[in-house]
């Protein structure tokens, strides 16, 4: 390995734990709107969307995007369980779960 590769190495590990800690360390200091306290609730739910929706969608070049069937039947009992427990470590089970069934079965 080369000092360049090293240190760039370095430096990517300088640069994401500065960009991981410095928002806390200046919201730790200041109190934030509420709007802004509201506008960032949804931001997690955002995420997780566009995590699912992709997940769910194959590409196709020129066409439609296809559905993964796999991930969509592994997905429906992982929603059922989150409406239900609302607990994130059992949806987490419950889709590894469905999708080990759903490959052991294919």
């Amino acid at each position: 390995m080369t000092h360049y590769i090293f240190w760039t190495i370095i430096g990517c590990g300088i640069v994401t734990v500065l960009s991981r800690t410095f928002p806390f360390l200046l919201v730790k200091n200041f109190s934030l709107p509420k709007w802004l306290i509201h506008f960032l609730s949804f931001v997690s739910i955002a995420i997780m969307t566009a995590l699912f929706v992709e997940n769910l969608l194959i590409p196709h070049q020129g066409r439609l995007p296809g559905i993964d069937l796999e991930n969509l039947l592994a997905s429906l009992p992982a929603i059922l369980t989150a409406i239900i427990t609302k607990s994130l470590l059992a949806i987490v089970v419950v889709g590894i779960i469905a999708m080990a069934l759903i490959r052991f079965l294919r």
